[in-house]
Protein backbone atom coordinates (compact mmCIF):
# COMPACT_ATOMS: atom_id res chain seq x y z
CA UNK A 1 0.00 0.00 0.00
CA UNK A 2 2.76 2.31 1.15
CA UNK A 3 4.42 1.48 -2.58
CA UNK A 4 1.60 2.38 -4.66
CA UNK A 5 1.14 5.57 -2.86
CA UNK A 6 4.87 6.24 -3.23
CA UNK A 7 4.68 5.82 -6.58
CA UNK A 8 1.55 8.17 -7.16
CA UNK A 9 2.98 10.70 -5.29
CA UNK A 10 6.37 10.46 -7.63
CA UNK A 11 3.91 10.56 -10.28
CA UNK A 12 2.07 13.80 -9.27
CA UNK A 13 4.99 15.30 -8.29
CA UNK A 14 7.64 14.75 -10.87
CA UNK A 15 7.07 18.52 -12.41
CA UNK A 16 9.00 19.78 -8.93
CA UNK A 17 11.84 17.26 -9.12
CA UNK A 18 15.12 19.01 -9.46
CA UNK A 19 17.06 19.40 -12.63
CA UNK A 20 13.82 19.15 -14.94
CA UNK A 21 12.08 22.95 -15.73
CA UNK A 22 12.35 23.74 -19.08
CA UNK A 23 11.59 27.17 -20.14
CA UNK A 24 10.45 25.68 -23.67
CA UNK A 25 7.56 23.21 -24.02
CA UNK A 26 7.72 20.32 -27.34
CA UNK A 27 5.46 20.69 -30.13
CA UNK A 28 1.90 19.68 -29.45
CA UNK A 29 -0.20 18.51 -32.29
CA UNK A 30 -3.93 18.09 -31.54
CA UNK A 31 -5.87 15.11 -32.83
CA UNK A 32 -9.32 16.19 -34.01
CA UNK A 33 -12.83 14.08 -34.18
CA UNK A 34 -12.49 15.03 -37.90
CA UNK A 35 -9.19 13.99 -38.00
CA UNK A 36 -10.40 10.34 -37.77
CA UNK A 37 -11.52 7.52 -40.38
CA UNK A 38 -13.28 4.46 -39.39
CA UNK A 39 -11.93 1.08 -39.67
CA UNK A 40 -14.87 -0.70 -38.38
CA UNK A 41 -14.75 -2.21 -34.84
CA UNK A 42 -10.99 -1.32 -34.23
CA UNK A 43 -11.72 1.94 -34.63
CA UNK A 44 -10.19 5.00 -36.15
CA UNK A 45 -7.04 5.89 -38.65
CA UNK A 46 -6.08 9.62 -38.34
CA UNK A 47 -3.95 8.59 -41.62
CA UNK A 48 -3.81 12.76 -42.93
CA UNK A 49 -2.58 14.40 -39.49
CA UNK A 50 0.23 16.77 -39.77
CA UNK A 51 3.06 16.33 -37.48
CA UNK A 52 5.41 18.61 -36.94
CA UNK A 53 8.53 18.95 -37.33
CA UNK A 54 10.90 18.88 -34.12
CA UNK A 55 12.32 22.35 -32.94
CA UNK A 56 15.97 21.65 -33.63
CA UNK A 57 16.45 24.54 -31.77
CA UNK A 58 15.59 22.86 -28.34
CA UNK A 59 18.23 20.21 -26.58
CA UNK A 60 17.59 16.29 -28.06
CA UNK A 61 17.63 15.73 -24.50
CA UNK A 62 17.57 17.31 -20.78
CA UNK A 63 20.93 18.36 -20.09
CA UNK A 64 20.72 17.26 -16.37
CA UNK A 65 20.28 14.21 -17.45
CA UNK A 66 24.01 12.62 -16.66
CA UNK A 67 22.91 9.15 -17.50
CA UNK A 68 25.67 6.61 -19.76
CA UNK A 69 22.46 6.28 -22.19
CA UNK A 70 21.81 9.92 -22.84
CA UNK A 71 25.88 10.12 -22.98
CA UNK A 72 26.12 8.05 -25.65
CA UNK A 73 22.92 9.40 -27.54
CA UNK A 74 24.81 13.03 -27.54
CA UNK A 75 27.74 11.77 -28.58
CA UNK A 76 26.07 10.04 -31.34
CA UNK A 77 24.43 13.11 -32.23
CA UNK A 78 27.23 15.32 -32.52
CA UNK A 79 28.64 12.98 -35.02
CA UNK A 80 25.22 13.33 -37.04
CA UNK A 81 24.50 9.67 -36.68
CA UNK A 82 21.52 10.01 -34.40
CA UNK A 83 17.84 10.34 -36.72
CA UNK A 84 16.67 11.80 -33.32
CA UNK A 85 12.74 12.65 -33.25
CA UNK A 86 11.83 13.13 -36.68
CA UNK A 87 8.32 11.55 -37.46
CA UNK A 88 8.01 10.22 -33.64
CA UNK A 89 4.95 11.19 -31.54
CA UNK A 90 4.19 11.12 -27.74
CA UNK A 91 1.04 9.83 -26.60
CA UNK A 92 0.15 10.29 -22.86
CA UNK A 93 -2.84 8.47 -21.66
CA UNK A 94 -3.33 9.00 -17.71
CA UNK A 95 -3.83 13.12 -18.40
CA UNK A 96 -0.49 13.63 -17.43
CA UNK A 97 -0.39 11.46 -14.10
CA UNK A 98 2.68 9.71 -15.17
CA UNK A 99 4.50 11.83 -18.00
CA UNK A 100 7.84 12.63 -19.31
CA UNK A 101 9.73 15.42 -17.04
CA UNK A 102 9.39 19.15 -18.01
CA UNK A 103 12.26 19.59 -20.94
CA UNK A 104 13.47 15.56 -21.09
CA UNK A 105 12.77 14.82 -24.52
CA UNK A 106 11.67 18.81 -26.03
CA UNK A 107 12.20 17.84 -29.19
CA UNK A 108 10.03 15.16 -29.33
CA UNK A 109 5.94 15.92 -30.69
CA UNK A 110 3.41 15.30 -28.07
CA UNK A 111 -0.20 14.05 -28.73
CA UNK A 112 -2.99 16.62 -27.60
CA UNK A 113 -6.75 15.38 -27.81
CA UNK A 114 -9.85 18.02 -28.45
CA UNK A 115 -12.67 18.39 -25.96
CA UNK A 116 -14.79 16.08 -28.07
CA UNK A 117 -12.63 12.84 -28.05
CA UNK A 118 -11.74 13.86 -24.10
CA UNK A 119 -14.95 13.62 -23.30
CA UNK A 120 -15.54 10.19 -25.26
CA UNK A 121 -12.41 8.87 -23.11
CA UNK A 122 -10.41 8.24 -25.99
CA UNK A 123 -7.59 10.07 -24.91
CA UNK A 124 -7.39 7.58 -21.40
CA UNK A 125 -6.45 3.88 -20.48
CA UNK A 126 -5.45 1.22 -23.23
CA UNK A 127 -4.71 2.73 -26.44
CA UNK A 128 -5.40 0.56 -29.40
CA UNK A 129 -8.68 2.22 -30.75
CA UNK A 130 -6.26 5.04 -32.29
CA UNK A 131 -3.92 4.51 -35.40
CA UNK A 132 -1.50 6.94 -36.26
CA UNK A 133 1.04 8.04 -38.55
CA UNK A 134 4.26 8.44 -36.82
CA UNK A 135 6.13 6.53 -34.82
CA UNK A 136 4.03 6.53 -31.46
CA UNK A 137 6.09 6.02 -27.37
CA UNK A 138 3.26 6.32 -25.15
CA UNK A 139 1.83 5.51 -21.91
CA UNK A 140 -1.22 5.06 -19.32
CA UNK A 141 -0.31 4.33 -15.72
CA UNK A 142 -3.81 3.53 -14.68
CA UNK A 143 -5.31 0.20 -14.13
CA UNK A 144 -9.01 -0.76 -13.77
CA UNK A 145 -9.84 -1.43 -10.18
CA UNK A 146 -13.30 -2.31 -10.39
CA UNK A 147 -14.30 -5.36 -8.14
CA UNK A 148 -13.86 -8.59 -8.74
CA UNK A 149 -12.36 -7.65 -12.51
CA UNK A 150 -9.47 -5.33 -11.52
CA UNK A 151 -6.63 -5.81 -13.58
CA UNK A 152 -3.98 -3.87 -15.15
CA UNK A 153 -4.51 -2.55 -18.95
CA UNK A 154 -2.60 -5.03 -20.40
CA UNK A 155 -4.66 -7.97 -18.74
CA UNK A 156 -7.71 -5.96 -20.03
CA UNK A 157 -6.36 -5.92 -23.09
CA UNK A 158 -6.05 -9.17 -23.31
CA UNK A 159 -9.08 -10.44 -22.14
CA UNK A 160 -11.66 -7.94 -23.81
CA UNK A 161 -13.41 -7.79 -26.82
CA UNK A 162 -11.03 -6.89 -29.67
CA UNK A 163 -8.19 -6.44 -27.25
CA UNK A 164 -5.57 -8.70 -28.43
CA UNK A 165 -6.75 -7.42 -32.09
CA UNK A 166 -5.78 -3.56 -31.37
CA UNK A 167 -2.79 -4.71 -29.56
CA UNK A 168 -1.65 -6.34 -32.51
CA UNK A 169 -2.71 -3.41 -34.61
CA UNK A 170 -0.22 -0.91 -32.81
CA UNK A 171 2.52 -3.10 -32.67
CA UNK A 172 2.27 -3.41 -36.83
CA UNK A 173 1.70 0.30 -37.01
CA UNK A 174 4.89 1.68 -35.48
CA UNK A 175 3.21 2.37 -32.15
CA UNK A 176 4.40 1.33 -28.41
CA UNK A 177 3.24 1.36 -25.31
CA UNK A 178 3.69 0.84 -21.95
CA UNK A 179 1.99 -0.27 -18.57
CA UNK A 180 2.19 -0.94 -15.26
CA UNK A 181 1.57 -4.40 -14.03
CA UNK A 182 -0.28 -3.05 -10.95
CA UNK A 183 -1.16 -6.22 -8.77
CA UNK A 184 -1.43 -8.60 -11.87
CA UNK A 185 2.46 -9.99 -11.08
CA UNK A 186 3.00 -9.38 -7.12
CA UNK A 187 2.35 -12.73 -5.51
CA UNK A 188 0.53 -14.10 -8.08
CA UNK A 189 1.20 -14.05 -11.74
CA UNK A 190 -2.16 -13.22 -12.85
CA UNK A 191 -1.63 -12.74 -16.71
CA UNK A 192 -3.43 -15.73 -19.20
CA UNK A 193 -0.92 -14.52 -21.53
CA UNK A 194 2.24 -13.22 -23.05
CA UNK A 195 3.19 -11.11 -26.03
CA UNK A 196 5.64 -8.67 -27.38
CA UNK A 197 2.78 -5.81 -28.20
CA UNK A 198 3.26 -4.19 -25.00
CA UNK A 199 5.62 -3.51 -22.48
CA UNK A 200 4.35 -4.09 -19.04
CA UNK A 201 6.25 -2.15 -15.91
CA UNK A 202 6.80 -3.71 -12.21
CA UNK A 203 4.48 -1.52 -10.10
CA UNK A 204 2.17 0.77 -10.09
CA UNK A 205 1.61 4.56 -10.82
CA UNK A 206 5.10 6.00 -11.95
CA UNK A 207 7.37 2.48 -12.63
CA UNK A 208 6.32 2.93 -16.63
CA UNK A 209 8.67 5.97 -16.66
CA UNK A 210 12.07 4.58 -16.80
CA UNK A 211 11.10 2.12 -19.70
CA UNK A 212 9.42 5.48 -21.32
CA UNK A 213 12.95 7.12 -21.09
CA UNK A 214 14.50 4.47 -22.50
CA UNK A 215 12.72 3.50 -25.70
CA UNK A 216 12.79 7.44 -26.19
CA UNK A 217 16.64 7.38 -25.82
CA UNK A 218 16.53 4.25 -28.44
CA UNK A 219 14.27 5.59 -30.88
CA UNK A 220 16.47 8.13 -31.25
CA UNK A 221 19.58 6.49 -31.62
CA UNK A 222 18.08 5.03 -34.73
CA UNK A 223 20.07 6.40 -37.51
CA UNK A 224 17.84 8.41 -39.90
CA UNK A 225 17.44 5.93 -42.99
CA UNK A 226 17.01 3.24 -40.51
CA UNK A 227 13.97 4.94 -38.62
CA UNK A 228 12.85 5.53 -42.09
CA UNK A 229 13.30 2.13 -43.30
CA UNK A 230 12.02 1.00 -39.87
CA UNK A 231 8.81 3.33 -40.87
CA UNK A 232 8.30 2.45 -43.58
CA UNK A 233 7.74 -1.28 -43.29
CA UNK A 234 6.23 -0.94 -39.83
CA UNK A 235 8.69 -2.76 -37.88
CA UNK A 236 9.94 0.01 -35.71
CA UNK A 237 7.75 -1.79 -33.00
CA UNK A 238 8.84 -4.89 -32.94
CA UNK A 239 12.43 -3.97 -33.53
CA UNK A 240 12.19 -1.50 -30.13
CA UNK A 241 10.90 -4.91 -28.76
CA UNK A 242 14.04 -6.93 -29.79
CA UNK A 243 16.45 -4.17 -28.81
CA UNK A 244 14.88 -3.82 -25.28
CA UNK A 245 15.24 -7.35 -24.41
CA UNK A 246 18.84 -8.01 -25.98
CA UNK A 247 20.06 -5.21 -23.87
CA UNK A 248 18.72 -6.59 -20.35
CA UNK A 249 21.48 -6.67 -17.80
CA UNK A 250 22.29 -10.44 -17.84
CA UNK A 251 21.17 -11.32 -21.13
CA UNK A 252 24.10 -11.75 -23.34
CA UNK A 253 24.09 -13.49 -26.66
CA UNK A 254 22.29 -15.80 -28.47
CA UNK A 255 21.86 -18.17 -25.85
CA UNK A 256 20.55 -15.28 -23.30
CA UNK A 257 18.33 -13.78 -26.08
CA UNK A 258 17.10 -17.62 -26.48
CA UNK A 259 16.10 -17.56 -22.78
CA UNK A 260 13.24 -16.83 -20.41
CA UNK A 261 15.33 -14.21 -18.81
CA UNK A 262 15.08 -12.07 -22.27
CA UNK A 263 11.14 -12.54 -22.53
CA UNK A 264 9.26 -12.17 -19.02
CA UNK A 265 5.41 -11.35 -19.12
CA UNK A 266 6.46 -8.15 -16.70
CA UNK A 267 9.92 -6.15 -16.83
CA UNK A 268 11.66 -5.02 -14.09
CA UNK A 269 13.10 -1.44 -13.98
CA UNK A 270 16.23 -3.10 -12.41
CA UNK A 271 16.65 -5.31 -15.56
CA UNK A 272 17.02 -1.90 -17.86
CA UNK A 273 20.25 -0.87 -19.38
CA UNK A 274 19.64 2.24 -21.95
CA UNK A 275 22.86 2.63 -23.02
CA UNK A 276 23.17 -1.17 -24.22
CA UNK A 277 19.63 -0.30 -26.18
CA UNK A 278 21.05 3.23 -27.41
CA UNK A 279 24.32 1.61 -28.86
CA UNK A 280 22.38 -1.45 -30.65
CA UNK A 281 20.50 0.73 -32.02
CA UNK A 282 22.54 3.11 -33.48
CA UNK A 283 24.83 0.01 -34.91
CA UNK A 284 21.59 -0.89 -37.00
CA UNK A 285 21.48 -1.07 -40.95
CA UNK A 286 18.12 -1.09 -43.04
CA UNK A 287 19.71 -4.06 -45.22
CA UNK A 288 19.57 -6.36 -41.82
CA UNK A 289 16.32 -5.69 -40.00
CA UNK A 290 14.83 -8.59 -38.84
CA UNK A 291 10.74 -9.36 -39.49
CA UNK A 292 7.67 -9.74 -37.45
CA UNK A 293 7.20 -13.04 -37.03
CA UNK A 294 3.71 -14.05 -37.81
CA UNK A 295 2.01 -17.64 -36.86
CA UNK A 296 -0.53 -19.66 -37.64
CA UNK A 297 -2.00 -22.88 -36.17
CA UNK A 298 -2.57 -25.71 -38.31
CA UNK A 299 -3.86 -28.33 -35.77
CA UNK A 300 -4.60 -28.73 -32.23
CA UNK A 301 -6.86 -29.98 -29.66
CA UNK A 302 -7.72 -26.95 -28.14
CA UNK A 303 -12.01 -26.88 -28.74
CA UNK A 304 -14.51 -24.12 -28.87
CA UNK A 305 -16.42 -26.08 -26.68
CA UNK A 306 -14.45 -27.44 -23.40
CA UNK A 307 -15.15 -27.93 -19.62
CA UNK A 308 -18.20 -28.60 -17.36
CA UNK A 309 -19.28 -24.94 -18.83
CA UNK A 310 -18.59 -25.57 -22.38
CA UNK A 311 -16.64 -22.39 -22.85
CA UNK A 312 -13.67 -21.80 -25.18
CA UNK A 313 -10.30 -22.46 -25.18
CA UNK A 314 -9.12 -20.45 -27.52
CA UNK A 315 -8.11 -16.69 -25.80
CA UNK A 316 -6.82 -14.99 -28.54
CA UNK A 317 -5.58 -15.51 -32.23
CA UNK A 318 -3.33 -12.95 -33.31
CA UNK A 319 -0.50 -12.90 -35.61
CA UNK A 320 2.24 -12.69 -33.21
CA UNK A 321 0.64 -14.09 -30.21
CA UNK A 322 -1.66 -16.85 -29.69
CA UNK A 323 -3.16 -17.81 -26.56
CA UNK A 324 -5.26 -20.68 -25.01
CA UNK A 325 -6.64 -21.34 -22.12
CA UNK A 326 -7.02 -24.95 -20.23
CA UNK A 327 -10.26 -26.36 -20.20
CA UNK A 328 -10.59 -29.82 -20.57
CA UNK A 329 -10.04 -32.74 -18.09
CA UNK A 330 -7.14 -34.26 -20.72
CA UNK A 331 -3.57 -33.78 -18.85
CA UNK A 332 -1.59 -33.69 -22.08
CA UNK A 333 -2.75 -31.22 -25.35
CA UNK A 334 -1.20 -30.98 -28.88
CA UNK A 335 -1.21 -28.25 -31.06
CA UNK A 336 0.93 -27.69 -34.69
CA UNK A 337 2.28 -24.50 -35.51
CA UNK A 338 3.18 -22.92 -38.41
CA UNK A 339 5.98 -19.58 -38.70
CA UNK A 340 6.28 -20.04 -42.63
CA UNK A 341 3.64 -16.95 -43.39
CA UNK A 342 6.71 -14.80 -42.11
CA UNK A 343 8.74 -12.66 -44.82
CA UNK A 344 11.79 -10.73 -43.95
CA UNK A 345 11.80 -7.07 -45.09
CA UNK A 346 14.92 -7.43 -47.44
CA UNK A 347 14.09 -10.73 -48.59
CA UNK A 348 16.46 -12.93 -46.50
CA UNK A 349 15.96 -16.74 -46.13
CA UNK A 350 15.01 -17.69 -42.45
CA UNK A 351 15.38 -20.14 -40.41
CA UNK A 352 13.27 -20.62 -37.02
CA UNK A 353 14.17 -21.05 -33.33
CA UNK A 354 11.31 -22.53 -30.84
CA UNK A 355 12.01 -22.06 -27.39
CA UNK A 356 9.75 -22.98 -24.18
CA UNK A 357 10.33 -19.13 -22.38
CA UNK A 358 8.28 -20.03 -19.51
CA UNK A 359 7.26 -23.71 -17.92
CA UNK A 360 8.38 -26.87 -17.05
CA UNK A 361 10.98 -27.94 -19.43
CA UNK A 362 9.63 -31.66 -18.44
CA UNK A 363 6.64 -31.17 -19.59
CA UNK A 364 6.75 -29.12 -22.89
CA UNK A 365 8.23 -30.81 -25.81
CA UNK A 366 8.34 -28.82 -29.44
CA UNK A 367 9.52 -30.71 -32.33
CA UNK A 368 10.80 -28.92 -35.18
CA UNK A 369 9.22 -30.38 -38.38
CA UNK A 370 10.79 -28.98 -41.22
CA UNK A 371 14.56 -28.36 -42.12
CA UNK A 372 14.16 -24.29 -41.18
CA UNK A 373 11.93 -24.74 -38.59
CA UNK A 374 8.89 -23.07 -39.86
CA UNK A 375 6.57 -25.33 -38.56
CA UNK A 376 6.48 -27.10 -35.23
CA UNK A 377 4.42 -29.46 -33.14
CA UNK A 378 4.13 -28.58 -29.66
CA UNK A 379 2.84 -30.93 -26.89
CA UNK A 380 2.16 -29.52 -23.33
CA UNK A 381 1.36 -31.65 -20.13
CA UNK A 382 -0.90 -30.37 -17.17
CA UNK A 383 0.86 -27.58 -15.09
CA UNK A 384 -0.12 -26.97 -11.22
CA UNK A 385 0.74 -23.53 -10.31
CA UNK A 386 4.57 -23.33 -9.54
CA UNK A 387 6.88 -20.82 -8.13
CA UNK A 388 8.06 -19.02 -11.52
CA UNK A 389 11.06 -17.36 -9.53
CA UNK A 390 13.59 -19.57 -7.41
CA UNK A 391 14.47 -15.82 -5.11
CA UNK A 392 10.77 -14.93 -5.25
CA UNK A 393 7.42 -16.39 -3.93
CA UNK A 394 5.22 -15.12 -6.87
CA UNK A 395 3.21 -18.54 -8.49
CA UNK A 396 2.60 -18.73 -12.55
CA UNK A 397 0.03 -20.97 -13.99
CA UNK A 398 1.21 -20.43 -17.37
CA UNK A 399 3.69 -21.98 -20.24
CA UNK A 400 4.82 -19.33 -23.12
CA UNK A 401 6.97 -20.79 -26.10
CA UNK A 402 8.94 -18.19 -28.18
CA UNK A 403 9.13 -18.08 -31.87
CA UNK A 404 12.16 -16.22 -33.64
CA UNK A 405 13.26 -15.97 -36.84
CA UNK A 406 16.89 -15.07 -37.88
CA UNK A 407 17.68 -14.08 -41.19
CA UNK A 408 21.21 -14.53 -40.65
CA UNK A 409 22.13 -11.35 -39.05
CA UNK A 410 20.22 -10.41 -36.18
CA UNK A 411 17.34 -12.81 -34.37
CA UNK A 412 13.69 -11.25 -34.22
CA UNK A 413 11.03 -10.16 -31.25
CA UNK A 414 9.56 -13.13 -30.22
CA UNK A 415 6.13 -14.23 -31.86
CA UNK A 416 4.13 -16.28 -28.28
CA UNK A 417 2.25 -18.81 -28.15
CA UNK A 418 0.63 -19.05 -24.64
CA UNK A 419 -1.26 -21.92 -22.84
CA UNK A 420 -2.72 -21.10 -18.99
CA UNK A 421 -3.70 -23.14 -16.68
CA UNK A 422 -7.34 -22.64 -14.26
CA UNK A 423 -4.19 -22.11 -11.61
CA UNK A 424 -7.79 -22.30 -8.93
CA UNK A 425 -8.56 -25.81 -9.63
CA UNK A 426 -7.23 -28.68 -7.74
CA UNK A 427 -6.15 -31.55 -9.42
CA UNK A 428 -4.97 -34.93 -9.41
CA UNK A 429 -3.83 -36.71 -12.47
CA UNK A 430 -2.86 -40.66 -12.17
CA UNK A 431 -1.21 -43.16 -14.81
CA UNK A 432 -3.62 -46.45 -14.85
CA UNK A 433 -2.11 -49.03 -14.98
CA UNK A 434 -3.76 -51.15 -17.54
CA UNK A 435 -3.02 -48.22 -20.54
CA UNK A 436 -0.19 -46.34 -18.88
CA UNK A 437 -2.29 -43.10 -20.01
CA UNK A 438 -2.07 -40.03 -17.17
CA UNK A 439 -5.74 -39.60 -16.09
CA UNK A 440 -7.76 -37.09 -14.04
CA UNK A 441 -8.89 -39.20 -10.69
CA UNK A 442 -9.99 -35.26 -8.49
CA UNK A 443 -10.48 -32.25 -9.45
CA UNK A 444 -11.71 -29.28 -6.81
CA UNK A 445 -13.52 -26.69 -8.79
CA UNK A 446 -13.07 -24.07 -5.82
CA UNK A 447 -9.12 -24.69 -5.42
CA UNK A 448 -10.06 -26.05 -2.01
CA UNK A 449 -11.17 -24.70 1.58
CA UNK A 450 -9.01 -20.95 0.79
CA UNK A 451 -11.07 -20.89 -2.58
CA UNK A 452 -8.15 -19.47 -4.78
CA UNK A 453 -8.17 -16.69 -6.93
CA UNK A 454 -9.20 -16.83 -10.05
CA UNK A 455 -9.80 -14.32 -13.25
CA UNK A 456 -13.68 -14.06 -13.59
CA UNK A 457 -13.35 -12.69 -17.03
CA UNK A 458 -12.36 -16.17 -18.17
CA UNK A 459 -12.67 -18.41 -15.40
CA UNK A 460 -15.73 -19.78 -13.17
CA UNK A 461 -16.03 -21.82 -9.86
CA UNK A 462 -17.72 -24.87 -8.71
CA UNK A 463 -18.92 -25.75 -4.57
CA UNK A 464 -17.75 -29.50 -5.38
CA UNK A 465 -15.28 -31.83 -6.12
CA UNK A 466 -15.32 -34.43 -8.58
CA UNK A 467 -13.58 -37.93 -8.66
CA UNK A 468 -13.38 -40.34 -11.13
CA UNK A 469 -11.98 -44.29 -11.47
CA UNK A 470 -11.56 -46.20 -15.05
CA UNK A 471 -12.27 -49.27 -16.23
CA UNK A 472 -9.77 -51.57 -17.94
CA UNK A 473 -10.18 -50.04 -20.91
CA UNK A 474 -9.46 -45.96 -19.69
CA UNK A 475 -13.21 -45.18 -19.93
CA UNK A 476 -14.41 -43.68 -16.81
CA UNK A 477 -16.39 -46.39 -14.73
CA UNK A 478 -17.60 -43.88 -11.35
CA UNK A 479 -17.78 -40.60 -11.08
CA UNK A 480 -18.56 -39.28 -7.50
CA UNK A 481 -19.47 -35.37 -6.58
CA UNK A 482 -18.21 -34.49 -3.61
CA UNK A 483 -19.89 -31.60 -2.21
CA UNK A 484 -18.86 -28.86 -0.03
CA UNK A 485 -20.59 -30.34 2.99
CA UNK A 486 -18.63 -33.76 2.10
CA UNK A 487 -21.66 -34.94 0.88
CA UNK A 488 -21.11 -37.18 -2.17
CA UNK A 489 -23.46 -38.46 -4.70
CA UNK A 490 -22.44 -40.84 -7.57
CA UNK A 491 -23.15 -39.51 -11.31
CA UNK A 492 -23.81 -42.16 -13.57
CA UNK A 493 -20.71 -41.09 -16.33
CA UNK A 494 -21.82 -41.11 -19.09
CA UNK A 495 -25.38 -38.52 -18.47
CA UNK A 496 -22.84 -36.94 -15.83
CA UNK A 497 -20.59 -35.95 -19.25
CA UNK A 498 -23.69 -34.49 -21.34
CA UNK A 499 -25.47 -32.99 -17.89
CA UNK A 500 -26.39 -29.13 -18.74
CA UNK A 501 -25.04 -26.33 -16.69
CA UNK A 502 -25.04 -22.77 -16.26
CA UNK A 503 -23.23 -19.87 -14.90
CA UNK A 504 -24.28 -17.57 -11.87
CA UNK A 505 -22.59 -14.37 -11.63
CA UNK A 506 -21.74 -13.85 -8.00
CA UNK A 507 -19.47 -10.81 -6.00
CA UNK A 508 -16.41 -13.13 -6.51
CA UNK A 509 -17.41 -14.32 -9.87
CA UNK A 510 -19.37 -16.93 -11.76
CA UNK A 511 -20.10 -19.72 -10.24
CA UNK A 512 -21.29 -22.93 -11.92
CA UNK A 513 -24.31 -24.26 -11.28
CA UNK A 514 -26.44 -27.90 -12.41
CA UNK A 515 -29.77 -27.67 -13.82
Amino acid sequence: MMKTFFLCLCAVLGCLLPGYSAPNAAETVVLKQEDLTSIGPLGWVAADLEIPDPDLKLPLIHPNDKGPGAAMLRRLAAKGVAGGFEGVIYDNRDRGHSTFYPGQFSRMVRLSYDKGLKENHLDYGIAGRIILPAIVIGNSSTAITTKPIGRSQTRFAMTTNFGPERAFLTYANNHIYIYPEHHDHDQLDRFPANWPYTITSQGSSGSDRPFMRALALTVAALRPETRDFLKKERLVSPTLQMILRQGLKGVYGRDGYLSGKAHPVVFDEDMLAPERMVAFANTLQPQDIPPLVRLTVEKEDFTLKAGLAGLSEKLFDTPSAIARLWRSQAYRREMFVSAADTRDPNGRKLTYSWVLLHGDPDKVRISRLDSSGARARILVDWHDPWQSNANQSRRSSRVDIGVFANNGVHLSAPAIISIHFPHHQKRQYTRLPTTGEMALTSVDYAGGKKRRYFDPVIYWSADWRDEFTYDSDGAIETWTRIAADGQGTALNPFQAQTMSYRLEQTKKGPRLRAE
